[in-house]
């Protein structure tokens, strides 16, 4: 029935500061960059090398989202690289605090966690 994850959407506090995180710090592509005026928000898609999307929203006062101690719902968006230290160092190189490298317990992989610019956790998964 179902084949694989679409996308996912993420609403940011500034739309022009996670704008440039998603597209020049992780590199997705956009797809399209749409305005809507009837609710005073951006909507912007964007794509990983996969097919995969991540869906970008403004919204005028959007409330934070409970993280700590982690509120139900989505937990973390995780993003599958070839090598863990490399995107680490890349994001490092731009400013960002990123955990430690983990090895899961479970499958051998390696992985780490950092933030986006409104602290949505999000991972890298060697694999």
């Amino acid at each position: 029935m179902l084949k694989r994850i679409h996308h996912a959407a993420i609403i940011c506090s500034d739309y022009e500061r996670s704008k440039r995180f998603y597209t020049e710090v992780l590199g997705l592509a956009v797809i399209a960059e749409n305005y809507r005026a009837a609710r005073q928000s951006y909507k912007l898609d964007l794509q990983l090398p996969d097919g995969s999307q991540i869906e970008l929203f403004s919204f005028p006062n959007a409330p934070e989202r409970p993280s700590y101690p982690e509120a139900r719902g989505l937990r973390h968006l995780a993003f599958a690289v070839d090598d863990v230290e490399t995107c680490k160092a890349h994001l490092e190189g731009h400013g960002l605090a990123v955990e430690p490298v983990r090895v899961d317990e479970h499958t051998g992989r390696r992985f780490t966690f950092f933030a986006d610019p409104d602290g949505l956790p999000l991972e890298l998964y060697e694999g």
